[in-house]
């Protein structure tokens, strides 16, 4: 459903006028769009706090019903700013939750909707769904959207990101705002050569989860190939002076990591789980139109059923290796040379 249209009965009494004004009025209701299953009325709980960070592909119902619990019983929240409500039944199937709901913000303008902040401020959890993080970005950065999220995170509730949604959790985010319609992803072998890569747009604190600060999250990870290109953000960082010793969290497809309140977390999913990287030194040579050589970078390769302290940056069940990069090629430690 959308805002409603007020006075549309005295509208109709006047011709020339009564149509503008209802012109203007559709276009206000347009701005946003909230679709809500479940009780009409908010429930009132304390949610448990957490972090559901998903690598795109396939949903996992495990994260979900995670997410679910965090509420408890409270209202789940789907944001987007393109797209339909084809979470709310999905969702709603898997958990017992007060509603489930998505709203779509679909400009600067729908983001400063005081319907729309109250709508995020009464959910228990917000659970950003995929697209393009650029519209995000573009759409809700300095607005009121931007503030009252900050603030859910501050309060202690859960929220949780799948793919776009994951890439605007950490401190840093890959902001793809020199991305057209039908672009490709920006690649490794777009970033190894050339950090500065016109396409390579990055942003910061667009969100303040504690947790997250100084790491930059992506997803779809080892299914696109995405190494490179994040080992080439990393030094960006560290080039352009935003963060001594940013660290990453790369999530596959399928995979998911799922953080408690004490910064532990646990990696499910069937795809090839988490990558936690974090460059030992400044890059060598990070300078536009240059190659990238970038080295001392450890990796910790967690797959499902693995742990992570993010706190102390350390992993269990999992693997530790070393990587390298010197004039944009990536090297291994692993003994087979995988960089996966």
């Amino acid at each position: 459903m959308t805002g409603s249209i007020p006075g549309l009965r005295s509208v109709a009494r006047f011709a020339l006028v009564g149509v503008v004004f209802l012109i203007c009025e559709f276009a206000q209701a347009q701005s946003y769009t909230y679709v809500r299953i479940g009780q009409s009325s908010d429930a009132k709980t304390i949610p448990s706090y957490g972090i559901a960070m998903m690598g795109g592909g396939s949903d996992l119902d495990q994260a979900f019903r995670w997410l679910c619990q965090k509420a408890n019983g409270g209202d789940f929240l789907i944001l987007r700013a393109i797209g339909d409500d084809a979470y709310n039944s999905y969702v709603n199937g898997l958990c017992k939750t007060n509603s489930v709901a998505t709203l779509v913000i679909p400009d600067h303008a729908a983001a400063q909707e005081p319907a729309v902040v109250e709508i995020i401020r009464h959910a228990e959890v917000v659970f950003i769904a995929g697209g393009n993080q650029a519209s995000y970005v573009n759409f809700w950065q300095g607005t009121a959207v931007q503030d009252v999220l900050n603030a859910h995170i501050a309060e202690g509730k859960p929220i949780g990101g799948t793919s776009a949604g994951l890439a605007v959790l950490g401190e840093f985010v890959y902001g793809a705002l020199g991305d057209k319609p039908d672009d490709p992803d920006v690649a490794s072998t777009d970033v190894l050569p050339n950090p500065y890569f016109e396409r390579v747009t990055l942003v910061h604190n667009f969100l303040m989860i504690p947790v997250l600060q100084g790491v930059i999250t992506d997803s779809h990870f080892a299914k696109r190939d995405r190494m490179g290109r994040s080992l080439g953000f990393l030094a960006r960082i560290m080039q352009d002076g935003w963060a001594a010793h940013p660290r990453e969290i790369a999530i596959d497809e399928k995979s998911a990591v799922l953080v408690e309140g004490d910064g532990q977390a646990s990696v499910i999913g069937s795809g090839k789980g988490a990558y936690f990287l974090a460059p030992g030194k400044r890059p060598d040579v990070c300078v536009p139109r240059t190659p990238l050589t970038l080295r001392k970078i450890s990796v910790y390769k967690a797959p499902a059923g693995a742990h992570f302290d993010l706190h102390q940056w350390r992993g269990q069940g999992g693997l530790s290796y070393r990587l390298s990069v010197k004039d944009g090629v990536i090297h291994s430690a692993q003994a087979d040379g995988s960089i996966y």
